[in-house]
């Protein structure tokens, strides 16, 4: 993944010519238990400010404090037992499959020469971090889907007694989810998924431009990954929250006599009409405020597991 060779001596890898690893899977389970662990809380407040009814809450500091007074500070981790195993899957499956797209985009010609090299040596260039990142977005939707369908079900729920909840954890969720609509129940608002995790393209790439500004700059490789990880995320929600709202609002629909489409563009309109433009950015600064030390800790895992692994290198 790095832009450059690092300037400690490479760890150990396997061939230069080998277009499968299993390191970044190893990598992304790390960096997607530090998702969890870090920024749930914020995304609780994020998924509740898109779907809670006008005028329930002024803003997100309304929203965070009302949720702790009512239903108690655990509150703000509903739905983080799917996450902490799930988003560690999830991660798995992006950065796993992300790390063997740029191996692949390499080998088939979508480098350019290392400026730092008098070998001839090459990098993947920004397009191909770009197409990695959208290969890699679409990829983890196969897991990424229902793990979100049962987070923001349990999210949701605003009694503070789990006694009144609807759900009574993510198993029941999932068995109800499945009773009311069948197996495809846990992939409604696909679409919506797919959209958002398309901006991995956006995120990857302004993340590889950030790191080697760091690296230009003569950073550690720590500080560079944690720099350019957390930074980067602000382009990938800029252009996804949008899409995030509406699959939110999608998967906040009754079970059993859903009210809306599961169309992205039909909820766009009914989002557009409700508050205009500005409405699909409800929840912003819960997102600004988590986006950047979830994803600088959760990069900095990545990368330093992937150089503790000895990966292939994405610059050769």
């Amino acid at each position: 993944m790095s832009a450059e060779e690092p300037a400690v001596p490479d760890p150990p890898k396997t061939s230069a010519e080998s277009t499968f690893s299993f390191a970044g899977a190893i990598a992304g389970f790390g960096s997607g238990v530090t998702k969890v662990a870090v920024g749930h809380g914020f995304d609780t407040v994020k998924t509740r400010l898109q779907c809670a009814p006008l005028g329930l809450y002024k803003g997100p500091w309304d929203c965070l404090v009302k949720t702790v007074r009512n239903e108690g500070p655990l509150a703000l981790y509903k739905g983080a037992g799917p996450p902490a195993l799930g988003w560690a899957f999830i991660d798995s499956l992006l950065i796993g499959s992300l790390h063997n797209y740029r191996l692949f985009l390499m080998k088939h010609g979508w480098t350019e020469p290392l400026p730092s090299s008098t070998l001839g040596e090459t990098r993947l260039n920004l397009s191909g971090h770009a197409l990695a990142g959208l290969w890699a977005g679409w990829t983890s939707c196969i897991i990424a889907m229902p793990v979100d369908s049962l987070k923001v079900k349990l999210q949701l729920q605003y009694a503070r007694d789990p006694r009144d909840w609807k759900y009574k954890g993510s198993i029941d969720c999932m068995r109800q989810i499945l009773v009311a609509q069948g197996p495809l129940g846990l992939y409604r608002g696909f679409l919506s998924m797919a959209l958002s995790r398309s901006c991995f393209a956006a995120m990857f790439c302004s993340y590889e431009v950030l790191l080697r500004s760091f690296r230009k700059l003569e950073l550690s490789d720590g500080t560079s990954s944690f720099l350019a990880g957390g930074l980067g995320s602000f382009s990938y929600w800029a252009f996804a929250l949008p899409f995030d709202s509406i699959k939110n609002r999608i998967l906040a629909d009754d079970l059993v006599k859903p009210k809306f489409s599961s169309s992205p563009i039909e909820m766009g309109r009914r989002i557009y009409a409700e508050g205009g433009f500005l409405h699909f950015y409800r929840g912003f600064w819960p997102v600004v405020l988590r986006a950047f030390p979830v994803n600088a800790s959760a990069f900095l895992v990545f990368e330093t597991i992937l150089r503790l692994v000895g990966a292939e290198k994405t610059s050769k």
